[in-house]
């Protein structure tokens, strides 16, 4: 009997990332067809269990453009849409979404934001390197603003604190008697 190895997916206009997260695994066998179907098949673990796949797609993909890449920790599929576009989910059924197929979190951009993103499939968590003056050196940046140089100091230091009303009392903690600390005798050393 096979297993279904966990899938993670995410999305973007022109492509899907679909990975297989499997490791180990040993005669992988990934098969795309431009009708969206994709299969899988592969052994995994000391006993050399078998894991299949049979997914359809939402829609058409291209398969020359697409890439697939078989690691030891996961099998990662890029597939290129035939038609750029959003798709309302991963596989062409509606019914329930299965157990082991999951959304990338770390690879999703949701739509209204996949144009703001910097330095193409590179996610440097929105960060515009663009905008930082000239490397780690600090050339191009203006630091003028910043305070300090010729500017006076500051007189926060040289002012007393203030006073305490006297007028109201103080809390002071007092212990019970009983609740003083036990004297700690010396451990013996074992010889």
């Amino acid at each position: 009997m096979s297993r279904h190895p966990e899938v993670k997916w995410a999305q973007r206009t022109d492509k899907i990332y679909i990975t297989i997260l499997l490791p180990d695994a040993k005669n992988a066998n990934v098969k795309l067809e431009p009708e969206g179907k994709l299969t899988f098949s592969a052994t995994a673990g000391s006993q050399d269990t078998t894991f299949e796949l049979n997914m359809e797609l939402y829609d058409k993909v291209n398969v020359e453009a697409s890439k697939i890449s078989v690691g030891l920790r996961h099998i990662l599929c890029v597939v290129e849409k035939a038609e750029k576009g959003w798709w309302k989910r991963l596989l062409k059924g509606e019914g329930k979404t299965p157990l082991y197929l999951k959304v990338d979190w770390d690879k999703w951009v949701d739509e209204d934001e996949e144009d703001e993103k910097v330095g193409g499939d590179a996610d440097f968590g929105g960060m515009d390197f663009s905008r930082l003056g000239g490397g780690l050196g600090g050339g191009g940046m203006d630091f003028s603003g910043m305070g300090g140089g010729d500017e006076p100091d500051s007189d926060d230091e040289d002012q007393e604190p203030p006073k305490e009303d006297s007028s109201e009392p103080k809390a002071t903690k007092t212990e019970p008697e009983d609740s003083k600390p036990e004297s700690i005798g010396e451990v013996p050393a074992n010889v």
